[in-house]
């Protein structure tokens, strides 16, 4: 069997496909992840983690992974968290990113805190999902808006596509709030959205109520609630990836079905700024803190 060190790490069959339809392989997919590591892992690093694993491909079974288990390699570390039985993944480095490909991960979901303080969030995550029907411009003008409401409370947001229909608006705060603090001002500009704008916007969870309307998700803001990570994969045909934007690429014409493991080499290296490279420097606090 053959295998390849990227990283410092042993990928075992870099020749084995992952995503059938495109023809990618395990080491294409450790080669991504070498590529991004340096704009990826300020955001995923040190930060407990929900893993999909797929190890016999995209089209195959997967199922979800946040303990340690057996096989589980070295790269990957532990951590406790109060109020949880088990304790929870993580990474630190590259390495790191590798060895999750060894293990068939396709999809990377960190927490909105870091493994220094896991009962403080120092991320907010509003996800917008589009219900049937929705031109996808509506998608861009609720995530402008959602920025424009954030700006008015005196607080600077960051975008970025799911990998999927949907949209991430994410606000970077000072670790200082407890998760529910932190909920409760998502949940209170959600409805405030939602009662402005109830025909395009909705905060309940029933499917059957979102045709030609956003779902405005704030429940991402709980502990052990994730987001699809920066620059992470999907485990979807086409082999889509979550894309970090900045907010002039926000508009109308933007293709989401664009950023894939093929195109995404190709527009870091066209980039002349990470658009995300000011949110770990920001130390924003809530309103009336």
């Amino acid at each position: 069997m053959s295998e390849r060190i990227i990283a410092g790490v042993r990928l075992s069959n870099p020749d084995k496909i992952l995503y059938p339809d495109q023809g990618i392989t395990k080491g294409a997919l450790a080669e991504h992840y070498q590529a991004v590591a340096d704009h990826m892992l300020p955001h995923v690093a040190r930060r407990p983690l929900t893993l999909l694993r797929c190890p016999s491909g995209q089209e195959t079974k997967c199922f979800y992974q946040r303990h340690a288990g057996s096989g589980v390699p070295d790269q990957l570390k532990s951590i406790a968290v109060p109020g949880f039985e088990e304790p929870f993944l993580y990474i630190e480095d590259a390495g790191g990113l590798i060895a999750m490909v060894q293990m068939g991960v396709l999809e990377l979901h960190p927490w909105g805190v870091t493994v220094d303080r896991p009962d403080r969030p120092d991320r907010i995550i509003f996800d917008l999902d589009p219900g049937e029907g929705l031109p996808f411009k509506a998608i861009v003008q609720a995530a402008r808006e959602v920025r424009d409401r954030l700006q008015k409370l005196g607080l600077r947001s960051f975008a970025k596509t799911t990998g999927g229909k949907g949209r991430h608006v994410v606000v970077p705060i000072r670790a200082a709030r407890p998760w529910a603090e932190v909920k409760q001002f998502a949940k209170t500009l959600s409805e405030k959205m939602a009662a402005d704008a109830p025909d395009r916007f909705l905060t309940r969870v029933a499917k059957a109520e979102r045709s030609g309307r956003i779902f405005i998700d704030y429940l991402r803001n709980d502990p052990a609630s994730t987001a699809v990570g920066p620059y992470s994969t999907r485990a979807r045909s086409g082999a889509p990836v979550a894309l970090p934007l900045d907010w002039k690429q926000v508009r109308d014409g933007l293709d989401p079905a664009a950023f894939t493991l093929a195109t995404i080499p190709a527009l870091i290296r066209k980039r002349k700024v990470d658009p995300w490279a000011e949110m770990t420097r920001l130390a924003q606090d809530l309103p009336g803190n």
